[in-house]
């Protein structure tokens, strides 16, 4: 009859066995993948670079006949929705520091409502509190105790093999 640890080191063995499986699978697939980007970027390319074109000449076009967009602004040919539109505008500012000093300054009385001021506790400097401290202040530690660990030591395929099996689990439990 098998020790405890020889049949934990044999289980050990047929996970290996299996990860290494499916990093091997994992391995064709990235590099099917790899060949079929080598494959159509060329084409790719061109077909981005001819649809580009196609929009700058369509683009020119429409603005040289605003004429034909008055009423209706807008208009669908040939499946592609085309015009005039109202812009929707975009605020910027180079420095935030000196628009919040502009608002406390010349719109006070708006400053909470334009400035948005967040407070929350930083869990790094929380992490270096006693656990007498931690309880004062209504903080509970979680997941403390000991777990069980399973890590392969090995390459970086294993980091998509970990995500992999991951979002299989994921998938098992809903």
């Amino acid at each position: 009859m098998p020790t405890a640890i020889e049949s934990i080191n044999k289980h050990a063995e047929v996970y290996a066995k299996a990860r290494a499986l499916l990093a091997e699978k994992v391995t064709a697939l990235n590099d099917g993948i790899a060949a079929l980007r080598r494959d159509h970027l060329a084409d790719i390319r061109r077909a981005v670079t001819r649809a580009a074109e196609a929009e700058d000449a369509l683009r020119a076009l429409v603005e040289a006949h605003p004429e034909c967009f008055m009423k209706p602004k807008t208009q669908v040919l040939a499946g592609v929705k085309l015009g005039y539109q109202k812009g929707k505008g975009a605020i910027s500012f180079d420095d935030a520091d000196a628009v919040v000093a502009r608002i406390k300054k010349h719109l006070p009385e708006q400053a909470d409502v334009l400035i948005r001021t967040k407070e929350a506790p930083v869990k790094e400097a929380l992490a270096q509190l006693t656990a007498a401290e931690l309880k004062k202040i209504g903080v509970t530690i979680e997941d403390a105790g000991d777990t069980v660990v399973i890590k392969p030591v090995d390459s970086e395929v294993d980091k998509l093999v970990d995500a992999l099996l991951k979002g299989a689990a994921q998938e098992g439990e809903a």
